[in-house]
């Protein structure tokens, strides 16, 4: 289904940017897969109206792929813009834009081992960003969380905001909270997820929501809870980014596409 309607649309989009003219062919898988990350992660309830999911250009490490503003589970091949890593636009048009796209930019800028981002507002984490209760595996497929989850506050980026990440200042202070860290929590906000893949960064921030409502589970029951270990995470995260995650990434892509259809 997906590559059907990337196989209509590219033409178009090809045409009208010249930006995409002469990329290479992984430009159109690129944004296949950047079609089916905001498909899978509005499916799977992770990310809302207001999420939204980039790939690094392959092409281009100094750009980015990213849809306009629009809800996740609507976006298709055509709604797939490229952005520099200041964010911005290389060819806007009259297209809406995700204010919290420097998120995305300033990430890149630091962390060249990251090819795919994640934003969401995933209801799961709100509560280990506003308590002193920490984010910590207590499900193997989510194992990546024993380096530990930082917070970022943005009162001490940016003193009282609407807390949206509106501009490279606040972006920049964001990646700086990230750190070398898979997730930081946003106070009050949700979350940012990044992988060497966006297979890789789509499945940890499902697994990263998962695992925050079986904590909060596990913490209503009293006592004390046996989570993963360090040496447990350190092993799991030995396997290689692109066999962890693909096996749930095609059924989720199918379980998506499949409700996609008209």
């Amino acid at each position: 289904m997906i590559r059907l309607l990337a196989g209509m649309i590219m033409p178009a989009l090809l045409a009208a940017a010249p930006a995409f003219a002469q990329a290479p062919a992984s430009v159109a898988a690129a944004i296949d897969d950047l079609v089916v990350a905001n498909r899978i992660l509005a499916d799977r309830g992770v990310i809302d109206a207001y999420g939204h999911v980039s790939i690094r250009h392959p092409a281009d490490p100094r750009r980015y792929l990213m849809a306009r503003a629009l809800s996740p589970a609507l976006i298709t091949a055509g709604d797939i813009m490229e952005f520099d890593l200041d964010s911005n636009p290389i060819d806007r048009r009259d297209r809406s834009l995700f204010s919290e796209r420097f998120i995305h930019g300033e990430i890149y800028k630091v962390r060249p081992d990251v090819n795919a981002v994640v934003h969401t507002h995933s209801a799961g984490v709100i509560p280990f960003g506003i308590t002193q209760v920490p984010l910590k595996p207590v499900i193997h497929t989510a194992s990546f969380l024993w380096v530990g989850v930082p917070i970022f506050e943005i009162r001490e980026a940016g003193g009282v905001t609407d807390m949206l990440v509106r501009n490279n200042a606040l972006g920049k202070a964001l990646a700086a909270a990230l750190g070398d860290k898979p997730v930081a929590l946003m106070r009050g906000h949700g979350n940012v997820v990044v992988g060497q893949n966006v297979q890789q960064a789509v499945t940890r921030a499902v697994y990263t929501d998962e695992n925050a409502r079986l904590q909060a589970t596990a913490l209503t029951f009293g006592g004390p809870i046996n989570y993963i270990s360090p040496e447990e995470g350190a092993l799991r995260d030995k396997e290689p980014a692109d066999v962890r995650g693909n096996r749930a990434w095609q059924l989720w892509k199918a379980l998506a596409m499949r409700k996609a259809q008209p």
